[in-house]
């Protein structure tokens, strides 16, 4: 992988070239001084300082510092401690605001790569749909996978000379309630051909997948020959599309081949062997009954929610899955899917 291929895979690169086939983003080059406020782990968890009264946010959030530890001792003077004001970006923030209203109210936040999907938990929806500068700020700092684009971006580059991109932007994507999960795949496409597809959310089986495979496979072929193969400048990348319930085919992101791409239902060793024979076809894959789901490649949540302990919420959980489960062996085909 090259540190080229890595470049062309940056949403503010790829974006106004298929902008016509993909959902409306407007993007936001990032002041330096907010690159570094999120990279900023010195003290305790302060959201900016909000210039407009519409963010319900208070400017704190889970400080472990109560506000009892910067109360100054009787005779202490100047000396004490004080804290520092909460940082503020007016400018990005009411150009944010203006985005968010232009898009129709609600967004998903992106960075040059990645979305903060790892820290969806932390927002009142457990989405990305963000309304607010603050809660687009909730999420960006919440999120560890973030860091892979603020610091490693160029990790697994063999020609590797840089250390970080030199600049960054935010990507707010118009939101879409109406998305279904089973309707985005990801493509594998090495030497500009169409190797492989993949059912991008894989940890759940769609019947409808199953029954629309072939309809499904066609669609996004032929959209490949007909506006990626020829546009994007890369040979080997994989990208990922969302088709509509009346057929369109939209692209969503583009990802550099292997490294830190998610093969989802394929290895890349698989997706080599493609790759290799001599008359390809496109293998498409997925989830084809419920043994084939796969676990969540990531996840990120507080100790709190997956503690399994005695009495804890998923230990009750799992006990009544396993109850129920148990009862299925003793009256098979009671309650069996229609």
């Amino acid at each position: 992988m090259k540190e080229a291929e890595v470049n062309r895979c940056q949403i503010q690169q790829w974006y106004p070239k298929f902008k016509s086939v993909s959902i409306k983003t407007i993007i936001h080059e990032l002041p330096e001084s907010f690159v570094e406020y999120l990279l900023d782990d010195s003290g305790p968890f302060v959201l900016p300082l909000s210039v407009s009264n519409e963010d319900a946010f208070p400017s704190r959030v889970h400080n472990p510092i109560d506000e009892e530890d910067y109360q100054v001792s009787e005779g202490s003077g100047d000396e004490a401690e004080k804290p520092l004001p909460p940082p503020s970006f007016p400018e990005l923030e009411l150009k944010v605001k203006e985005s968010i209203e232009t898009l129709g109210g609600a967004v998903f936040p992106k960075l040059n790569w990645s979305s903060p999907k790892d820290s969806a938990w932390i927002s009142s929806s457990g989405t990305l749909r963000c309304t607010s500068f603050s809660e687009i700020v909730l999420l960006l700092r919440s999120s560890d996978s973030l860091v892979h684009d603020l610091c490693h971006a160029y990790d697994s580059c063999s020609d590797k000379t840089l250390s970080r991109p030199s600049s960054f932007f935010l990507s707010l994507r118009k939101w879409y309630s109406s998305l279904k999960p089973e309707m985005e795949f990801r493509c594998f496409v090495s030497g500009h051909q169409l190797v492989g597809i993949s059912q991008r959310e894989v940890t759940t089986f769609y019947p409808v997948l199953v029954e629309n495979k072939v309809d499904l496979q066609m669609l996004i072929e032929d959209f490949f020959f007909d506006f990626v193969r020829m546009k994007f400048e890369s040979e080997n990348y994989t990208f990922d599309v969302y088709v509509t319930k009346d057929e369109r085919v939209r692209i969503m992101d583009f990802n550099p081949w292997g490294a830190f791409t998610l093969p989802l239902l394929f290895t890349w060793e698989e997706l080599e062997q493609n790759v290799r024979r001599e008359e390809a076809s496109v293998d498409f894959r997925v989830v084809e009954s419920r043994c084939g789901i796969r676990p969540g490649l990531k996840t990120a949540v507080p100790l709190d929610y997956i503690d399994t302990s005695p009495g804890s919420g998923w230990d009750q959980f799992l006990r009544k899955v396993d109850a129920e489960f148990q009862q299925q062996i003793i009256s098979p085909g009671e309650g069996a899917d229609a």
